[in-house]
């Protein structure tokens, strides 16, 4: 099995809803992104996938979460957008993306919300 990663990074606000303490009210965080891509076999060229389309799928779905209220923005304004969640979120939204390209999968996404905190999500094996 191999695997690729690729990072990234956005800037956005939200307040937890429910929770009890300080990250109740709105508050902001410089969020890290980290995907892993797994794959049994390499490509002609001897990839996983090229890093570049992996990037620029990684920018295309974090964009809108990038310098705003994440309450607001779908599906933020329906679930808590704790760092577990947007995990999630973006898993789901690689792994629709990569359905089209055989045998691609999302092995895990691990967010920060700073250097030292941060979650994953690792979807059910394919």
């Amino acid at each position: 099995m191999y695997k690729i990663k690729v990072q990234d990074k956005f800037s956005a606000a939200h307040r937890l809803l429910g929770y009890r303490g300080p990250c109740e009210a709105l508050h902001g965080h410089n969020f890290k992104v980290e995907v892993v891509i797994r794959a049994n076999k390499l490509d002609k060229l001897g990839m996983v996938i090229d890093f570049k389309k992996i990037k620029k799928i990684l920018e295309r779905i974090i964009d809108p979460y990038d310098h705003v209220v994440l309450n607001e923005v779908p599906p933020f304004d329906r679930i808590n957008p704790t760092s577990e969640n947007i995990a999630k979120v973006i898993a789901d939204h690689f792994s629709k993306k990569l359905a089209r390209k055989s045998g691609l999968y999302v092995d895990k996404v691990t967010i920060w919300e700073a250097e030292g905190s941060s979650a994953e999500y690792i979807p059910d094996s394919d």
